[in-house]
């Protein structure tokens, strides 16, 4: 029976696996999600990962999880362990369906020959600059490597040496035998196999050449039965390529589809890059949280739901665009509006000492875990006569319209009294470093049974039960919107953010976090989403900040 799709299809790519269905041109849905493991994921393979799996899971098929393992110089087992990890961690799962392009070494092999037998491929020993001259431009023909025509029996000999490790690396290349004038630069007899004398992390030594991707690529969706192989865009002129190899070898054909990739505003999303900001210690690691790897987004809070939500909302288009980072920034917010349990946490703290409070009392203050989810319930938060409030809730000269706390002035505490300010401690530089305030016993709750009114609510921890932890706010790796956007002579680590990690060694906490989870994900109030950082520990609290309270996304959304 062929499968339906769950929904009407939204995008191109779900119309065309449908028809494909209806046509009957398939009978089935078979996908693959086949990542390079030279790096960890970022938040564009998210995107390929949701379309892959996405669609398979919605016209009831599968999908296989494929590492594209051809080149051993950049390849470890640390990204092999990540990137399954970072998938689980999305939500989805490749069940039995593990694989390796690795897998398929032997089969390409014979695939080589083969096209060796047919007069298709050839033993060529051109350097890559040589190849380089040789291949043409964009608007001049390539000419004729003078191996091409090498016969089928040397070309057989050199082949079964290159494999026996015979050659140094570069010395020889196999090469497909297509067409050096062809307007389709990819078609200009392809390098097949390169020498490459290094260990791979499955196959040990047992390779001395490699396939390149191109040549893996489509056969390995062949032997896996893929029925619709989704790419990104820049696969598209590589795709005559991959029809040429699996047409001349007359095997099992799958369609292949192209969707734009995903590029965010103030990301860079190159592999490549991002593996410079690890190794030149711009960053602390593919996990730091200013990265838009999956992992560093995760340690930095990041909710896979909301990831997915993101991925959903962008959409799969046919043609490059920009997404705004903040709509990516509001999923998440969105998100963890629902999810988050709600903490007071003072990041630059200001004492407080409340005269008229008795000595020693210690009261319990009902507070709402979470206003989203009634079923969250209440903490109590205990309240003594030393607090901590924010330097930035107290002006000794206020600015107009500033209504939080000033010299006489009441504003409210939240959860628990009016407060008063009435004096004002300072060190001998002269800085702030202790208020005086009275409070009105009356108003416990928060409100005045006066009637009286405050025009501001701060939070506060108690200083006795405070639990001490170190923040750090993070913000965006880069301060322009294109990274890319540099004058001559400058490149993209010119527009590194200088101050996209801020560390605040001594914050307070309610107590109501002691003790949490690394990745536990809290909202400070008035402050923002914070999670749990790996790096906890004896006792110790880091949080980092996720993100902020404050959301642009919605404000330009709502004015549209």
């Amino acid at each position: 029976m062929i499968p339906e799709p769950t929904s009407q299809p939204t995008d191109f790519i779900r119309a065309a696996v449908a028809e494909d269905l209806k046509s009957g041109r398939y009978t089935r849905v078979h996908t693959r999600f086949p990542p390079e493991p030279n790096g960890y994921l970022h938040i564009g393979h998210a995107k390929a990962i949701a379309v892959d799996f996405g669609i398979a899971a919605e016209f009831g098929g599968q999908c296989n999880l494929r590492f594209d393992d051809t080149n051993p110089v950049k390849e470890e087992q640390e990204y092999v362990d990540m990137i399954m990890a970072d998938i689980r961690w999305l939500g989805f799962d490749w069940e039995d369906r593990l694989y390796y392009a690795s897998d398929y070494f032997e089969q390409l092999y014979e695939w080589a020959v083969q096209l060796i037998k047919k007069g298709k491929a050839y033993v060529c020993d051109l350097t890559p600059d040589e190849m380089r001259e040789y291949r043409g431009t964009l608007t001049e023909p390539g000419k004729d490597s003078p191996y091409r025509n090498r016969s089928v029996e040397e070309n057989l000999d050199l082949f079964a040496r290159m494999r026996a490790g015979e050659f140094p690396d570069g010395a020889r290349t196999l090469r497909a035998k297509i067409d050096m004038a062809s307007g389709n630069i990819n078609l200009r007899d392809p390098v097949m196999y390169r020498i490459l004398h290094a260990a791979h992390h499955r196959t040990g030594d047992q390779w001395r050449i490699y396939p390149l991707y191109d040549f893996a690529h489509g056969q390995s969706d062949s032997i896996e039965g893929i029925t619709h192989s989704l790419c990104s865009l820049e696969y598209e002129i590589h795709r005559p390529l991959y029809d040429w190899y699996l047409d001349t070898l007359e095997i099992y054909h799958p369609r292949q589809i192209e969707f734009a990739r995903l590029n965010l505003s103030y990301t860079l999303l190159s592999k490549r890059r991002l593996l410079q900001l690890v190794k030149e210690g711009r960053v602390r690691g593919w996990d730091d949280p200013r990265m838009p790897t999956l992992s560093g987004l995760r340690r930095r809070g990041y909710t896979p739901e909301s990831i997915r939500d993101f991925c959903a909302r962008i959409g799969v288009a046919k043609n490059d665009s920009v997404a705004d980072v903040t709509l990516l920034e509001h999923c998440v917010r969105e998100d963890l509006n629902k999810r988050a349990a709600r903490v007071m946490g003072v990041l630059k703290p200001l004492k407080v000492v409340i005269e008229n409070y008795p000595e020693g009392q210690v009261e319990e203050m009902e507070a709402i875990n979470n206003p989203e989810d009634a079923s969250a319930g209440t903490r109590k938060a205990p309240f003594s006569r030393e607090l901590y409030i924010e330097q930035d809730d107290f002006r000794e000269t206020p600015p107009p319209k500033y209504y939080r706390l000033s010299p006489g002035r009441e504003v409210r505490l939240r959860y628990a009294y009016f407060v008063k300010c009435v004096g004002v401690v300072k060190d001998a530089n002269g800085q702030i470093v202790e208020l005086r305030c009275t409070y009105d016993p009356a108003t416990r709750g928060g409100d005045a049974p006066d009637g009286r009114k405050v025009k501001s609510t701060i939070h506060w921890v108690s200083a006795p039960h405070a639990v001490q932890a170190e923040v750090r706010l993070y913000d965006r790796l880069f301060a322009k919107e294109n990274p890319d956007d540099v004058p001559e002579g400058k490149t993209f680590l010119d527009n590194l953010n200088p101050n996209s990690l801020e560390v605040l060694p001594m914050c307070f906490v309610e107590p109501s976090v002691k003790g949490a989870a690394h990745g536990s994900r809290y909202q400070f109030e008035r402050s923002g989403y914070f999670c749990v950082d790996p790096d906890s520990a004896n006792g110790k609290l880091v949080f980092n900040r996720t993100v902020g309270l404050k959301d642009s996304w919605a404000k330009v959304e709502k004015s549209r």
